[in-house]
């Protein structure tokens, strides 16, 4: 019997951070930079008015007041965009939009407020230092800084930085492509009629959505039944578009379990069963080089076991540095007794604050693998091999889901 992780660091070993891609901004929205990524240009590239007003000599206005208002002549006026070598000369103002570059000889931009917004001569009302209101030149960013480090992940604040320093393409580590293949004779839709002995296919809704969640592009095929061609055929037709390919259900021992079959001639994936509760038989092996993962049938232990070992796959192969779910320590709220030898994931629900402390209560008898205590989980709570007996005040670390 494997440990959870003997069984880990075999999910891990076969699967590799997917090859760099070069691709434009918009593809490479959720993808993970596999480059640092090195402005070329100052970030403003000149000095810029920061709001709407007027650009002035600090030093002309220097005695400006509400009560007694200092006049100039404005001399001309600069949008946003124009790029006209333009010149204060002392005395005057220019009239200049947010964004704009500020004119030679201009140290500072009166706000239109502080105005009588005047176009051929205006009244400033109050002072301004040098330097108010001005985005100088790369106090952004400046040339030659490395703005994104390898291994950041793209999403919009991103994007919006590397256009402004004028980036169209990143190199990425692209978002597995993940197949999910339910198995089962009793496998239907949630929408169709459910005969006696019909089970609806969670698993195939659940797994490509964790899969997104993950960072991976999700493919469910419909619920294959258990028939040693159908499998064989579905899983050699759809290794063609997937980096990851997951079955669930299909590994029990008794009639119509295909699985182990079907996989042998194909590949080497080898089946353990792996200490942990609940799930207990696992496989893991390649199939024409594409990592493949077979989990169970149970919805609950599917979901479990797709977090322990498949969701840290995942983000490895997308060039993530922290693949595990964050934890917190928690104290649970009642006590209950723990297979031996076997690491427990028990749905919790988790209530505190970091300062106040976090207490977890189970959200069904720990044990039971019930769909709807794991849908009103917001961790999992998880006790070690060695612990039989978890005792009302103990503390267990809990994965957080919803972080």
């Amino acid at each position: 019997m494997r440990t959870v992780a003997e069984h880990l660091a075999a999910c891990l070993e076969i699967a590799r951070a997917a090859a760099p891609l070069d691709v434009v901004l918009l593809d490479a929205v959720g993808c993970v930079l596999a480059e640092d990524v090195v402005a070329d240009i100052d970030l403003p590239a000149v000095d810029l008015a920061g709001l709407d007003g007027y650009a002035v000599a600090s030093a002309d206005v220097a005695e400006a007041a509400e009560s007694s208002p200092v006049a100039l002549e404005v001399m001309d006026a600069v949008r946003a965009g124009d790029m006209r070598p333009t010149r204060l000369v002392p005395g005057a103002a220019i009239l200049i939009d947010s964004g704009a570059p500020l004119p030679l000889g201009a140290d500072a931009v009166v706000p239109w407020t502080d105005t009588d917004r005047g176009e051929s001569r205006v009244q400033v009302r109050a002072a301004v230092a040098a330097g108010d209101n001005v985005r100088h030149r790369a106090e952004d960013v400046q040339a030659g800084t490395t703005v994104l480090p390898q291994g950041s992940r793209v999403s919009a604040r991103q994007i919006a930085l590397l256009a402004g320093i004028g980036r169209h393409r990143v190199k990425v580590h692209p978002a597995p492509r993940v197949v999910i293949v339910s198995i089962g004779d009793e496998l239907v839709e949630p929408d169709h009629a459910r005969e006696a002995g019909d089970v609806f296919d969670a698993n195939g809704h659940a797994l490509a959505c964790a899969v997104t969640d993950a960072g991976g592009q999700a493919f469910r095929v419909a619920a294959v039944p258990d028939d040693l061609g159908a499998l064989t055929e579905t899983i050699e037709d759809q290794l063609v578009r997937a980096d990851v390919l997951i079955t669930t259900g299909g590994l029990s021992v008794g009639q119509g379990d295909t699985v182990k079959d079907v996989l042998a001639p194909l590949g080497t994936v080898r089946f353990d069963a792996v200490s942990m509760s609940p799930g207990r038989q696992l496989g893991v092996g390649t199939v024409e080089g594409t990592p493949i993962f077979c989990l169970p049938g149970d919805p609950v232990s599917a979901q479990i076991a797709f977090e322990t070992f498949i969701r840290p796959v995942l983000r490895q192969i997308a060039g993530w540095q922290d693949l595990h779910r964050a934890s917190v320590p928690a104290t649970v709220t009642s006590g209950w007794h723990s297979p031996a030898r076997k690491r427990q994931f028990v749905p919790v629900h988790l209530t505190g604050s970091p300062s106040r402390g976090y207490a977890a209560e189970p959200t069904a008898q720990p044990g039971a693998t019930r769909l709807l205590a794991l849908a009103r989980a917001n961790a999992i709570a998880v006790v070690p091999e060695g612990t039989q007996t978890v005792v009302s005040g103990d503390t267990l670390h809990c994965l957080l889901l919803d972080a």
